[in-house]
């Protein structure tokens, strides 16, 4: 998968993604990742990509064009069929699991950066297929949605982890908060490991993740559960959770 980035601040998407998973998977050629700075396609001295908004206000407001003669040089290397632009803005849609997970089939993925106050609205509707947004606040550019974007897409990607089966348990991915993990050592500080993680037995094993998954979610995020349809055997892990919870 391609994904392009247009942002006045090349350096600080390249540097922080050619570290961890995302790194690894750029130099093994499994993701691959441009930058695309507006300033390039600017015509002034002083390579201008902003001016003041129209109307008044404070603040200023990133220019057209120079936003759409970088998104059409990032069209040209990439390719003509699954190709998506995003604009990373307060106002978009959240983003969530289940949008990441819609996105893997994409060839490329053009995501624009914004600064300032904001870009010119004719941009987002002519030329961005949709908006992104991290959640209800704001930062102060696109460049670190744009890089949890990247990362979040990317090791969902075949072979982009060590272990295949490691993006499919993490939280989310099937509606639920992750269940608790341990490793060594067995007791530490008072605290040991819970004894069915022992045990070697299999079948036990993933129905304590599973009830824990439940309860984790049912404590911190019981907003997920509104709109889940749980099966007989998850209703009766959650009831054996809160018992359990009520008796420690």
């Amino acid at each position: 998968m391609r994904f392009d980035v247009v942002t006045i601040f090349p350096e600080m998407v390249l540097d922080c993604a050619m570290n961890g998973v995302t790194g690894r998977a750029i130099k093994q050629g499994l993701v691959d990742l441009a930058v695309w700075n507006p300033r390039n396609y600017t015509l002034d001295k002083h390579k201008t990509v902003d001016d003041r908004p129209y109307g008044g206000g404070p603040g200023m407001v990133m220019k057209y064009k120079p936003l759409k003669d970088a998104v059409d040089d990032a069209k040209k290397l990439g390719s003509k069929e699954r190709v998506k632009v995003v604009y990373l803005s307060p106002q978009g849609k959240p983003i969530t699991q289940q949008l990441l997970n819609e996105n893997t089939a994409l060839e490329q993925l053009i995501l624009v950066a914004g600064r300032y106050e904001g870009i010119d609205e004719r941009f987002i509707q002519n030329e961005c297929h949709e908006e992104w947004s991290l959640g209800d606040f704001v930062i102060s550019g696109g460049e670190l949605a744009a890089l949890v974007v990247i990362d979040a897409i990317s090791r969902l990607l075949p072979g982009v982890l060590g272990d295949e089966g490691s993006a499919k348990q993490d939280s989310y991915m099937d509606g639920l908060l992750d269940c608790p993990h341990y490793t060594r050592p067995e007791v530490f500080e008072g605290k040991a490991v819970p004894e069915v993680l022992l045990g070697g037995n299999h079948k036990d094993i993933a129905k304590w993740r599973m009830k824990q998954s439940l309860g984790w979610t049912w404590q911190k995020r019981p907003d997920l559960l509104f709109n889940k349809e749980l099966t007989a055997e998850q209703k009766s892990l959650l009831n054996e959770f809160k018992i359990e919870l009520k008796y420690k």
